[in-house]
Parts: structure tokens; C-alpha cells; sequence
């Protein structure tokens, strides 16, 4: 396939750095490189990302399509942008810099895998400015997202790059067998390089669309010490709760239907064993939760903007409901909510909600580093409550949370009110927001059960994945054993 290449030239391209020592400060553009702060337009570094991007996937396009072999996920491809020019990348009347790009091979398959394009990639990423998100994570990360809302692009620490760079193998042969996964989707694996400092990047899946507006909005772990959101986090519009947060407002937890809440238990379990078998820990799940209900005729109009995509562009299995193999069923034409791509449900008012999932920051390995800090936070605290833990512990209690506290079915003869009033359960600013008077539509309800019904995720020896029902009752965050026996990354 030919791609044309359209080089998009910045027009401010000005690079300044300055050494940093370890008591510099981390400001919002802090960027982890080995110990550097990088100050510079950020117009500067979009520009650089997209000369990149546009370049790497043009001449990548000129190498016959092939099998992912096991070199090729430890390829690094580099191309000098010189301010003058050269035969294969444009003129510019900025700094030179250097653009890599890891495993240019693996990613395109990933790419292929989730029906992405080259030139819907290009046109996603390269056509219009990035979108640089006003809030920056906990680690200083950048994160811009791209004009069509499809991709968010993250900047990583070097150590996060090379670790991601030894999952490729593994991560090829889990997409290889279930492309449904609340993991990450990886597209690519970048480095802008000038005056010999780094700044690596890589292309993901943007889990929660800025089209939809979002009411609440939770970073999970599973764990209870500190993880209550701190009073500048709540100051916020729109703060990231955690998991007090979540017991504390929301005690009745998201209820599914039966079909949706298998399929997701099931889904996360499944990836759950894959992070244990790569001795990942500390990872969350990102829960956005969109209210029908509140948000009235404006936000049930508030669609994904598809008019900016190329013709044909629609990557697989990447909304929430579609990672979780919860399809559903027995409906003659789809919901006007079904376009959005979240997971239908409702809260203990039977307010109608979009929920909105993914697994986040899974490059943490359970190294020296986190074993010494697990081991002396156990020493000060309970030992089962801190976020950092045994991978096989971490993944035994994240799934038990998940499918106990945070998601549960509803009891019987529950269904979505017509209306409600009241402000918005936070665990920042109470809004209120004005209801509809409409008439609203109720979600499938199990009838099967008088109460809420907890689950217990475990793991035989064999390491084969079972739901128990949990007669002990919700009372918040429990201990729980490890996990016995090995997993293995083969998924059946």
C-alpha cells in the first residue's frame, strides 16, 4: 500500500534545555528523561512528533508486508530532521533533531490487528494540531491527544520504554489470542532526541473521549492506604477520585446487567493473569462514568465527532463494551448511547450511566525498587492495603475489588428511575445538574437474585479462573491470600 507523505512544519521549533539536579522541582512540563528538564514550546514538541510519525509510517509503507519475526521487536529505526533539509526529510528553519521510532514492524501488525490504517493513523495523528490535555499525570508525564479524539500520546520515562520494549513478544502473543482486552493498546514507540536528550513517547487508545462529557471519574487500584484524592485533586471540575473515594460515595457500587458484568469480570481476570505473569503490579483501572440521566437532552446529543476521520477508519474491539465481549442482546435497532461506546449501567437510584474502562499504567514491574518500598510501607501500615505489592497478591485483590466493591448485579425489580434530582455523587464539588423531563428507557435487569451478589475471583493450582459467590457481604476492602500455583501468559 502507498502512503503519501505531507510533512507538517511547525512554525515556532525553538529548543532550550537546562540540567537539572535532583532537587529540581517538577513543573506541569516536566518530562522524565534521566534526570533533564526539558523547557520548550509545546508547540514545538507536537511538531516534532508529527514530522516524526509522518516520516516513519510513510517509509514504512514502502516494506512489503510480512510475519512478525522475533527480531523485529528489537528494531530502532532513526532519521536525522537537520534544519537544512536532506533527501528524505523536509527543510525547516528550526534545531535539528533526531526521530526514533522502536519496532516499526510489531507496531504495524498491532496496528493491522485493531483495523487502523496507515493512512487513518497518519491522517488521525498528522492531519490537524494534537491537543496537548490540560492535566498532567501524577509522574510528570505530557499527554496530548489527537484532533479526532481516536489516540492519546503519552511521554514515558526511559525506563518504562525499555520494559515495554521486552513486553512486545508477550503482548504480540496475547493479542494473538484475544484481541477483547481492557489492556492498553500500544500502537507505537517513539523517541524525539535533540542535544542529546530524550524524550520517548508512545501512541495509545484514548479511553475516555472528551465528545462525552464525563460526571465522575476514578483511577482504582484496590487498595485503601491513602488512596482517598487529595484536597487539590478535589478542587477540581472534574477530580480523579480513587478507592475511599468510590466506597465512601458510591457504596452500592455500578450495577450491570448479568451479561455485561460476566463478560467484564471475565475480561479483567483474564488480563489480570497475563500482569501477573509479566510480574507487573501497581497498575489501576481508569473508570469514566458518563450520567444519561443528568446530563439531560444536551449530553444524550453529545456524540464522538466522526466527521474529522478518513473514510473507513474504525479501530476494533478499543470502546469499553466492545473489550469486554459484552454485546447486547435481543435488540431489534441500536440505542442512540450505543455510538458512545461505553458500557451500559445504572446506580443504587437507577440513574442510567455510560461507563467507560481501561487498565492503565501497566509498565511497573515488581523490581528491587518496589519490593523495598512494599516492605517498608508494610512495616509502617497493613501490608495487604498499600497499592504496592507481590504481582500474584496485586492481581488476586484487584480482581476481587473490581468484581465485588466497584461492579456488582442488580437486585431484582430494580430499574432506572424516570427522574432524579440531587447533585452528582463526587468526591470533589457537588454540581447540579438539570434533569429532562423525557421519558427514559431501563436496561435489561437480572432477575435471578434478591440481592446484590458478590464474587470471588480464584485461581486453581492449575491456574484456571473460577467466580464464587462471596457470602461474607460488601464491608469495603478485605485480606485476601495470595494466589496459589503459576499462571502462564497462554490464555485458553
Amino acid at each position: 500500500m502507498h502512503v503519501s507523505v505531507l510533512y507538517l512544519v511547525p512554525e515556532e521549533f525553538s529548543w532550550y534545555f537546562l540540567n537539572c539536579t535532583s532537587t529540581c522541582s517538577y513543573s506541569a512540563h516536566h518530562v522524565p528523561s534521566t534526570g533533564t528538564l526539558l523547557q520548550t514550546t509545546s508547540s514545538a514538541l507536537k511538531g516534532a512528533i508529527q514530522l516524526g510519525i509522518t516520516h516513519s509510517v510513510g517509509s514504512l509503507s514502502q516494506k512489503p508486508e510480512r510475519d512478525v519475526l522475533m527480531q523485529d521487536f528489537e528494531v530502532v529505526e532513526s532519521i536525522f530532521f537537520p534544519s537544512q533539509g536532506s533527501y528524505s526529510t523536509p527543510g525547516h528553519h528550526h534545531g535539528d533533531f533526531k526521530f526514533k521510532t522502536y519496532a516499526p514492524i510489531a507496531f504495524r501488525y498491532f496496528r493491522e490487528m485493531f483495523g487502523i490504517r496507515p493512512d487513518d493513523y497518519l491522517y488521525s495523528l498528522c492531519n490537524e494540531p494534537l491537543i496537548e490535555l490540560s492535566n498532567p499525570g501524577a509522574s510528570g508525564s505530557l499527554f496530548y491527544v489527537s484532533s479526532d479524539d481516536e489516540f492519546i500520546i503519552k511521554t514515558v520515562q526511559h525506563k518504562e520504554a525499555e520494559f515495554l520494549q521486552t513486553l512486545l513478544p508477550g503482548y504480540f502473543m496475547n493479542l494473538n489470542q484475544n484481541m477483547r482486552t481492557l489492556l492498553p493498546k500500544f500502537y507505537g514507540l517513539y523517541c524525539v532526541q535533540a542535544e542529546g536528550k530524550n524524550i520517548r513517547i508512545v501512541v495509545m487508545n484514548n479511553l475516555l473521549p472528551r465528545a462525552v462529557p464525563m460526571h465522575l471519574k476514578f483511577d482504582l487500584k484496590g487498595s485503601t492506604h491513602k488512596r482517598r484524592a487529595s484536597p487539590k485533586e478535589r478542587a477540581k471540575n472534574l477530580p480523579t477520585c480513587k478507592d475511599l473515594d468510590f466506597m465512601q460515595g458510591m457504596p452500592e457500587g455500578i450495577l450491570l446487567e448479568s451479561d455485561h458484568y460476566s463478560a467484564l469480570c471475565k475480561t479483567i481476570q483474564r488480563d489480570c493473569r497475563v500482569l501477573q505473569s509479566f510480574k507487573i503490579m501497581d497498575y489501576s483501572l481508569l473508570v469514566g462514568i458518563h450520567n444519561l440521566d443528568r446530563a439531560g437532552e444536551e449530553a444524550s446529543a453529545a456524540v464522538p465527532d466522526t466527521q474529522k476521520k478518513a473514510p473507513g477508519q474504525k479501530p476494533l474491539y478499543c470502546t469499553a463494551i466492545e473489550s469486554i465481549q459484552g454485546e447486547s442482546k435481543g435488540k431489534t435497532s441500536p440505542q442512540p448511547y450505543e455510538s458512545m461506546g461505553g458500557i451500559p449501567a445504572f446506580n443504587s437510584k437507577g440513574e442510567r450511566l455510560l461507563v467507560f474502562i481501561g487498565i492503565i499504567d501497566i509498565l511497573q514491574s515488581y523490581r528491587l525498587v518496589k519490593k523495598l518500598e512494599h516492605s517498608w510501607k508494610a512495616f509502617l501500615h497493613d501490608g495487604d492495603t498499600v497499592s504496592v505489592h507481590r504481582p500474584s497478591f496485586y492481581a488476586d485483590r484487584f480482581q476481587k475489588f473490581m468484581c465485588s466493591t466497584v461492579f456488582k448485579k442488580p437486585p431484582l425489580k430494580m430499574s432506572p428511575s424516570k427522574k432524579s434530582r440531587g447533585g452528582t455523587v463526587s468526591c470533589g464539588k457537588k454540581t447540579n445538574i438539570a434533569v429532562s423531563g423525557q421519558s427514559q428507557q431501563s436496561f435489561p435487569v437480572a432477575a435471578e437474585q434478591t440481592q446484590p451478589q458478590q464474587t470471588t475471583a480464584q485461581l486453581s493450582s492449575s491456574g484456571a479462573v473460577s467466580l464464587s459467590p462471596d457470602t461474607q457481604g460488601d464491608r469495603g476492602m478485605r485480606r485476601h491470600s495470595e494466589i496459589g500455583g503459576n499462571s502462564s501468559i497462554i490464555l485458553s
